[in-house]
């Protein structure tokens, strides 16, 4: 896993209280580090908004635009098409081809 990820990851756990004592020192190793704070007031802000009633309004101008763009961006998802060999459930032990979902 890249380095910057799974400081991510450690900070992610850190801020919702699901840090293993193993890791602690990686973490405040990370919160020493602008982009370590940045990425802890972030995941504090967004828990915040998840706790909230509602956004009151604290959205930026232009957040949704900006939303629908980015999701827009995104590859499409591509699953598994049954194979001839697989059981009554569908079940498969490797899909030999894909498809992209409507």
């Amino acid at each position: 896993m890249d380095t910057q990820k799974q400081l991510h990851e450690t900070i992610s756990a850190l801020a919702d209280g699901e840090l293993a004592a193993s890791e602690v020192e990686l973490a405040f190793a990370a919160l020493d580090t602008p982009e370590g704070r940045a990425a802890w007031s972030a995941y504090h802000q967004i828990g915040h908004t998840l706790r909230s009633d509602g956004c009151g309004g604290e959205l930026s101008e232009g957040f949704a635009a900006r939303m629908a763009t980015a999701l827009a961006a995104e590859p499409p998802l591509r699953a598994p098409l049954p194979s001839p060999a697989s059981g009554a459930d569908g079940a498969s032990a490797a899909p030999d081809r894909v498809t992209s979902l409507p």
